[in-house]
């Protein structure tokens, strides 16, 4: 498979790793939009959001258990933004599952 983000999992491509258990890995964003920025992604190669099911829909509540930790670790409860960009139309440019972590600076609406 050539995905990017299994070849960061699997540790041929180097990546800053803030985060990692035996479901998930949580990196910096090489093109960061904020002061912390972290891309979250299962292990498992999901495509995107279209494709959870039953089957691997247990990874996406450890995402946001995972999301929950390192917002405490990081002291940013009182706000953070989660982002996933779903399908090419959406803006999704690599297509294994993963969502944006920001925090760090005041995050306007619609995004900016």
């Amino acid at each position: 498979m050539d995905c990017i983000f299994c070849k960061i999992v699997a540790g041929e491509i180097p990546s800053k790793k803030i985060y990692e258990d035996e479901l998930v890995y949580v990196f910096e964003d090489i093109a960061p939009t904020a002061p912390i920025h972290y891309l979250i992604i299962p292990k498992e190669h999901i495509s995107s959001a279209a494709e959870i099911t039953p089957e691997n829909s247990t990874v996406i509540s450890h995402i946001f258990e995972v999301i929950a930790k390192l917002a405490k670790e990081l002291n940013i409860q009182d706000g953070f933004r989660i982002v996933n960009n779903c399908g090419e139309s959406a803006g999704q440019t690599v297509f294994h599952l993963h969502f944006h972590l920001l925090a760090g600076r005041k995050l306007e609406w619609p995004a900016g």
